[in-house]
């Protein structure tokens, strides 16, 4: 903070306790009367009533007995719906027309309710314009100013269109187009003036100027006229000490300052005008008109001069949004650039390194920087890596991840004057993560010379070392050189730095989605290598089983042949019997390609189709399935297919003594189980033995780790498997 800005918060606290809005006094050129809004009777008034009415005694008049009926019929249908504005106009006793406008203000406690304040009914009285101006003539003027207005292609171009239109309408030798700053001090951003009056185009002046008090009067009351800085107030008669003061801020006769009369008085103004520039609800500036002479501003060109400011006010807003529009549509072009630059091969930081340039374009930046962990790489007019590491751990520090933009860095990190030549003017985001990254751009010092209107440090100052304030008494110019600032980041560039935080975040997450996928399909295409190598070897393995199977049962059938009626061959041929059976299993199950799980319901069929084929034709119609779909295991589904050919086997030796008969094979899952059934209408009451058979099934049901229980139905022996669809841990 500069010597003036500590001056002037000084100055502007004296100045904003100054009650503005209740002076109790009106300027010289019109009157103020205060009525009883039911009765329509004067309570109070300031001016010259007796000399324009004719009445000396008018204090609990009715108004129409001052203004005449026509006015008072007029006011009391305004008063009866609180309607404020444009009452009509009144010959007074000078034969001079005057305009009558209406507002209304608190009244005092006494009269206030439970509900709601009393108002009270203030009319004003100002002489009307002595130029027959026809309504045509003002709207035609209006339109004019509105279309050049419209024609501007810049907001720069809109407020010097205005300063000419404004003096077109109202007369005044000089017209500025004052607008705010962020500090709340004011800039001249455009003119129009006469010949001979003094320039203040691109001048400063300080907040002190315009107080805090006296921008919400401006927002209230969009226009402020004094024809005669030299006027004599008029007090308001008489005066009620005991009671609150009137509220005049709606009034347009209202006394000013007598710091704002010195102020105009050294400036060499003996009239002005304010006319309030308000954009979305914000005074974004002012229309401040002077003259050397004095110069009355009418009713009438006061409703016109709102009029055009709410125009320029539009096209202000319309023009910026627009330049903003164009410059966002720009930095996403930009953006888009950056973004599909970046190498998806390597790190986010290399890759932003690698469009170091592209980075610091997108901005308008001198340098960049991007630091992440350990690493700090500075690109440009950047400050030293040390501080880097520091505005980054304090950009860390910061709540929430939106963007940090200021043109005075100092001024939010002290330690930042020692770097305010590189970095003066810092735009920072930070992306999250497991790895977070900062990404700083720079902007550089810049010596900026503000010129002011007179010196800004003597703005207001006291006289007598106590309440008296008085405005600067020179309006020369005074020159600042201002360091540690730098160009503002305007709102599309912390706008595109929000952007490309979100989008890179976005890429990081599609790049680290794309090195998962790549890895995964790397680990998938070796399972597939390793799969289809399997795959071979097992229809290698398959190919000589089923080659040895058939080895085997030919030798068997030899052997069986060579030999006589007995036990012996019986034995070879219930031998080779059964290593037939393996062996269609065996063929079913590795028969074309399958997947580690087998639809067992399928398999089941289609082994026991093979089998009934093999048994004979008139066994095909006798074997009847109901087989619900379950998903095993291939080795699984290999062991209960076993067990199954073995129970087709017993029940065509056993259950018919070898003649086809009816036989019945059902499927059924519950929860995570299965259940196999055999079933046949034959003797019964077979039993589990001690035979190869029996053996045989009761090793495979232990392997499945399930059980097997045979049921006598009398006629005919059901045979039930249970077991886990899994095999157990």
């Amino acid at each position: 903070m500069t010597d003036y800005d500590v001056r002037a918060q000084v100055a502007l606290n004296d100045c904003d306790r100054e009650p503005i809005h209740i002076p109790q006094a009106i300027q010289g050129h019109g009157l103020l009367l205060v009525l009883n809004p039911d009765a329509l009777t004067l309570e109070q008034g300031a001016g010259a009533i007796e000399d324009l009415t004719g009445q000396t005694r008018w204090i609990g008049l009715p108004i129409a007995d001052l203004l005449g009926e026509v006015v008072g019929r007029r006011l009391r249908d305004m008063a009866a719906i609180r309607e404020a504005g444009f009452a009509g106009r009144w010959r007074a006793a000078n034969r001079l027309e005057y305009d009558v406008v209406v507002y209304y203000a608190p009244a005092g406690k006494a009269a206030a309710t439970e509900t709601a304040p009393a108002l009270r009914m203030v009319v004003e009285v100002e002489q009307s314009s002595q130029q027959a101006r026809l309504g045509v003539e003002l709207i035609t003027r209006l339109d004019t100013a509105g279309a050049a207005l419209e024609r501007s292609a810049t907001v720069q171009g809109v407020c010097e269109r205005a300063a000419d239109a404004f003096r077109s309408l109202t007369g005044f030798e000089r017209v500025m187009i004052y607008r705010f700053l962020d500090d709340e001090a004011g800039q001249v951003v455009a003119e129009s003036r006469a010949g001979e009056a003094t320039s203040f185009l691109n001048h400063h002046f300080p907040a002190t100027d315009i107080p805090r008090q006296a921008r919400a009067l401006y927002l209230r009351n969009p226009v402020r006229v004094i024809p005669d800085t030299r006027y004599t107030p008029q007090p308001l008669r008489p005066p009620y000490p005991d009671e609150p003061p009137l509220d005049m801020s709606d009034s347009g006769l209202r006394s000013v300052s007598p710091i704002h009369i010195q102020y105009l008085h050294n400036m060499g103004v003996r009239a002005s005008a304010s006319v309030s520039i308000i954009v979305d609800d914000v005074l974004w500036g002012l229309v401040a008109c002077h003259s050397s002479t004095p110069l009355l501003l009418s009713y009438e060109l006061r409703v016109a001069c709102t009029t055009l400011a709410r125009t320029l006010a539009r096209q202000l807003k319309t023009k910026a949004d627009a330049e903003l529009y164009r410059e966002r549509v720009r930095l996403r072009r930009l953006e888009d650039e950056l973004i599909i630059g970046l190498s998806r091969d390597r790190d986010l930081a290399s890759g932003l390194g690698d469009q170091a340039g592209a980075l610091k374009d997108l901005v308008g930046a001198d340098g960049v920087a991007i630091v992440q962990g350990d690493r700090i790489e500075g690109f440009g007019h950047v400050p030293p890596p040390e501080a880097q590491r520091q505005i980054a751990d304090w950009l860390e520090a910061q709540p929430g991840l939106r963007p940090v933009a200021t043109n005075a860095l100092s001024t939010l990190l002290p330690e930042a004057e020692a770097w305010r030549t590189h970095a003066s003017g810092l735009l920072a985001v930070r992306l999250p993560g497991p790895q977070p990254l900062s990404l700083l751009w720079f902007r550089a010092e810049i010596l900026e010379t503000v010129r002011w209107a007179g010196d800004p440090s003597t703005a207001v100052k006291s006289t007598d070392g106590g309440g008296a304030l008085t405005p600067r008494a020179s309006f020369a110019e005074w020159r600042e050189t201002v360091s540690g600032r730098a160009r503002r980041w305007g709102a599309a560039a912390v706008e595109s730095a929000a952007r490309l935080r979100d989008a890179l975040s976005d890429f990081t997450s599609v790049t680290q989605l794309r090195s998962l996928n790549q890895s995964l399909q790397a680990r998938l295409s070796e399972r597939d290598l390793r799969l289809e190598q399997q795959e071979f070897l097992m229809r290698e393995v398959n190919h000589r089983v089923q080659n040895s199977l058939t080895l085997v049962s030919s030798f068997l059938g030899l052997q069986a042949r060579d030999l006589g009626d007995g036990p012996a061959k019986v034995a070879l041929q219930e031998a080779r019997r059964r290593v037939r059976a393996v062996s269609t299993v065996h063929t079913r199950l590795y028969r074309g390609d399958h997947d580690a799980a087998i639809d067992l319901s399928r398999y089941i069929g289609e082994l026991v189709e093979d089998l009934g084929s093999s048994m004979g034709p008139e066994w095909v119609s006798a074997i009847e399935t109901d087989l619900a779909p379950v998903c095993v295991g291939a080795d699984r589904a290999v062991t209960i297919g076993l067990i199954l050919t073995e129970l087709i086997i017993n029940a065509q030796k056993y259950a018919y003594d070898g003649a086809p008969g009816p036989l019945r094979i059902g499927l059924t899952e519950a929860d995570d189980s299965l259940r196999l059934v055999v079933s046949d209408d034959g003797k019964g009451g077979h039993k589990a033995g001690k035979g190869f058979g029996s053996m045989m099934i009761g090793s495979l049901v232990a392997q499945l780790g399930g059980q097997i229980d045979y049921r006598d139905q009398k006629p005919g022996l059901e045979v039930a498997l249970r077991t886990r669809i899994e095999a157990p841990a």
